[in-house]
């Protein structure tokens, strides 16, 4: 049976990667048991979808602009450097 420990490294891995069927069955033993390691579960996968969201948001946004004064510091600074 696994451990805290070793159950939050599976899930965070099954993130990234397909758990093997061993690997799958243990975790599901220990998340039926310890109401934590689920806790942890279901706030790593909140936060994956909130950041999924969130560069859906960056990608979309054309709002973004940078002031007349910061532009004219880097120009500035540009010109000096060349």
């Amino acid at each position: 049976m696994l451990n805290c420990k070793q159950t939050s490294l599976l899930v965070s891995q099954s993130l990234d990667r397909r758990l093997t069927w061993r690997e799958r069955m243990a975790v599901r033993i220990h998340l039926w048991i310890c109401v934590y390691c689920r806790r942890f579960t279901q706030q790593l996968k909140l936060i994956r979808q909130q950041m999924s969201r969130w560069q859906q948001q960056e990608i979309t946004r054309t709002d973004i602009t940078l002031p007349q004064v910061a532009r004219d510091r880097i120009t500035k600074r540009l010109d000096t450097e060349a």
